[in-house]
């Protein structure tokens, strides 16, 4: 029986260093969502200083991981076999968690994760066991710490509030000091600024960063801890003249090392003290089986209690420490869920306008009108020249650079989102609050953002349903963990070795798919940022642009046309399914091209001006075409997912008629804008009359049946609106034809 604990410490030692993959992506945006989005440095000196503040805080670690171990439940209570199972159900529930967060961008927190999984598993498992013994489930206290989930449910609501606030507030300040334009009063403030900027952040690298180190004696702890007042104040000095000299002598921007320390710092933090959630589990599993194993036979697994768990000084071993800090700086260079998780806080935080990720609901449209209401109270209040005077310093600089190249946000931005990221995490590791490194750094990313005005009449709707929808996440996190780790504990408890192995080909499985819908995610991300072309200046290129979107539109609304005619003949319901999210991504594309009109239109020169109204008009001629193959799709599968009547075989047959007309007049298209030969325009032009007619006929045809033979009056409304929506369809492609011919007649007559 003891191969098999050997297996399932080996099992979870994989589980560990897939934890470490996916924790590291979710939150690698706590400590590189700064840098990045202010383009300080390069993104590889970000990356060099994030990978040796992982190093330094991962090697210097002390692996005390009380929380694994003892912090959730009572040892002592526990047997060897029951503590294995626990800790297997709470790395199967991290690791499947941690990984959906990731896929779709979402930033959590991995303490909550760990701590509620361990909860879920130890509840599920007292709870059998008390079953099993006396029934006396006002015991489960006996069993249970529930002190620690009290404390992160409530870090999480001060993490949350205060955050937010203080992000806020500091921004705001710092805004009204230095404005946009940040070299005009640089000088001035910038070696102050500095001074409390680096204070704060060598205050949390002493605080919170190298709290638990082990190379540091217990009496210079005691020291740091009962002098930070004084500590503050020399650090305060020292880095106010150090500012003065880098910016007077060296000429470096002061708020690049700002920056550049800052993230060092808070990636230091992350390893040394957020490594427990990623491997404090296994550490605990190996340490629970090194006892078991000292004690010999004398108990079997289910009879050997824990209490050795609660022991104070269990080190964790220093190779897997090292070996854990390799793996995060790896996952930190090729995790592409991590920039996927890096992107979604940049972009609900970003200064510039774009295309937004989040959708409105009501209760982001509730709180932005009553922040317009209280908007409107403040300026009746405020004097106009004070509003006047304010707003001077809120006018952004215009950017005239290439719109893929533009910061998400300013230095002052990003050193504030540093500063106030430390300090209150210094602050609540000092009053041992458990605040949430994922909470303080999200929120104050937010704070900041609202209070320098990035969240406006364009925006704030849906950046504000997008903090929403994190927050939401959160808690999702907790009831998640909880109920999946102890449903999944239970079946470990009951199924033993057999559901084991079960969870290990589950767990298996639903990666591979997982990386499998990512890498399809990703690549059609490409395809939407293909669209984005921002150095079209001329005619030419317009032309040249807009028969490459033609010509993939065309081609696609071919394929999608042909592939619902058949799988409505065929009842093929998993084929209309997948025609309709093909339709999707169309829509998709088409939007994304209207979003980026405003761009286009700016950047052409003026000679070419004339093109913009081509090209608007192409943009609505193509909204039409996919709107006409959109309701085709959807009214297709809603007739055979409904499991209405088959269409006669007259109607298919006639549908085949018209299914290969299209299939011709469209390739002719096609071919038409790849080989950019308009002067065959005129040959498409001619088929119109053919193709419309035979709708004309089929219509004709479908009336004459309803009077003789037809009896279904779904399949009629169906087969109506086909026919119609084909006409449309059709009409649509011979406008944006016509367009075409008129447009490439002007810029031949204009040479």
């Amino acid at each position: 029986m003891e191969q098999v604990y050997v297996i399932m410490l080996i099992a979870l030692a994989l589980l560990a260093i897939v934890d470490l993959m996916v924790g590291v992506s979710n939150d690698a945006v706590n400590f590189l969502n700064s840098a990045i989005g202010s383009k300080a440095v390069s993104f590889k000196t970000i990356m060099i200083v994030a990978s040796i503040g992982v190093a330094v805080g991962a090697l210097y670690s002390n692996g005390m991981m009380e929380v694994a171990r003892s912090g959730i439940f009572t040892p002592r209570m526990f047997s060897f076999n029951d503590v294995i199972m626990i800790f297997l159900a709470v790395m199967i529930t991290d690791v499947l968690l941690l990984d959906v967060f990731n896929t779709f961008g979402l930033p959590t927190s991995t303490t909550v994760s760990i701590i509620f999984s361990l909860l879920g598993a130890s509840v599920f498992i007292a709870i059998s066991k008390i079953y099993v013994t006396n029934g006396d489930i006002s015991s489960l206290g006996s069993y249970i710490n529930t002190k620690k989930a009290t404390e992160i449910v409530y870090s999480i609501l001060l993490s949350v509030l205060l955050s937010f606030v203080l992000g806020a507030i500091v921004q705001y300040i710092s805004r009204l000091l230095f404005t946009f334009h940040i070299e005009r009063r640089y000088r001035f403030f910038g070696a102050i600024f500095g001074g409390f900027a680096l204070t704060a952040i060598s205050f949390f690298i002493l605080i919170k960063g190298l709290k638990s180190v082990t190379f540091i004696s217990s009496e210079t702890k005691d020291f740091i801890k009962g002098n930070q007042l004084m500590i503050i104040g020399y650090c305060f000095v020292f880095w106010t003249i150090m500012s003065q000299i880098v910016m007077s002598v060296i000429k470096f921007n002061i708020f690049k090392l700002i920056i550049i320390v800052g993230t060092f710092g808070l990636a230091l933090a992350f390893a040394g003290n957020d490594l427990v959630n990623f491997i404090g589990v296994p550490i605990a599993a190996f340490q629970s089986y090194e006892m078991y194993a000292e004690a010999g036979q004398v108990l079997n697994a289910k009879e050997f209690m824990m209490i050795g768990l609660e022991g104070e000084n269990l080190p964790a071993p220093f190779i897997f420490l090292a070996l854990a800090g390799a793996i995060m700086i790896y996952t930190l260079w090729t995790s592409k869920k991590a920039r996927n998780v890096i992107e979604t806080e940049q972009n609900l935080s970003r200064q510039g306008e774009g295309s937004e990720k989040y959708n409105a609901n009501t209760l982001s449209r509730y709180i932005v009108r009553g922040a317009m209401y209280m908007g409107g109270l403040i300026n009746f209040i405020l004097p106009k020249s004070i509003q006047i005077s304010i707003d001077k310093q809120f006018v952004l600089p215009e950017y005239t650079g290439k719109r893929n190249e533009q910061p998400m946000f300013d230095m002052v931005r990003a050193s504030v989102n540093l500063i106030v990221a430390a300090v209150l995490i210094s602050l609540g590791t000092s009053m041992k609050l458990p605040l949430s490194t994922t909470y303080v750094t999200f929120m104050v990313a937010m704070g900041t953002s609202f209070a320098d005005r990035a969240w406006d009449r364009e925006s704030a709707v849906y950046r504000i349903a997008g903090v929403l929808n994190v927050i939401g996440g959160w808690f999702f996190t907790a009831i998640a963990a909880f109920i999946a780790s102890g449903i999944i504990a239970y079946i470990l408890y009951v199924g033993e070795v057999f559901a084991f192995f079960a969870f290990m080909i589950i767990v298996a499985l639903f990666f591979y798919r997982s990386n499998q819908k990512h890498k399809k995610k990703i690549k059609e991300e490409e395809v939407i940022n293909e669209l984005k072309r921002e150095d079209i200046v001329t005619i030419h290129e317009v032309i040249n642009e807009s028969s490459s979107q033609i010509s993939k539109i065309i081609s696609k609304t071919n394929t999608v046309y042909s592939s619902i005619i058949s799988g409505l003949s065929l009842q093929d319901l998993p084929s209309l399914k997948e025609s309709k999210k093909t339709v999707k991504k169309l829509e998709k594309q088409v939007d994304e091209l209207k979003s980026n009109v405003y761009y286009f239109i700016k950047n052409l020169d003026e000679t070419s001006v004339e093109a913009s109204r081509f090209y608007i008009l192409t943009l609505g001629y193509l909204q039409d075409i996919v709107q006409s193959i959109t309701y085709i799709s959807q009214s297709s599968h809603s007739h055979i997912n409904n499991n209405h009547k088959q269409l006669k075989f007259n109607q298919v047959r006639d549908l085949k008629t018209i299914e290969l007309e299209i299939l011709e007049l469209f390739k002719d298209i096609e071919g038409i804008f790849n080989s950019k030969n308009f002067n065959s325009i005129d040959r498409a032009l001619s088929e119109r009359k053919k193709v419309l007619e035979t709708i004309s006929d089929l219509i004709q045809k479908q009336i004459t049946r309803i009077r003789t033979i037809e009896n279904s009056p779904k399949n009629s409304k169906l087969y109506f609106g086909l026919l119609l929506e084909t006409n449309d369809l059709v009409k649509a492609t011979m406008q944006l034809l016509e367009l075409f011919k008129e447009f490439n007649l002007y810029v031949s007559e204009k040479k």
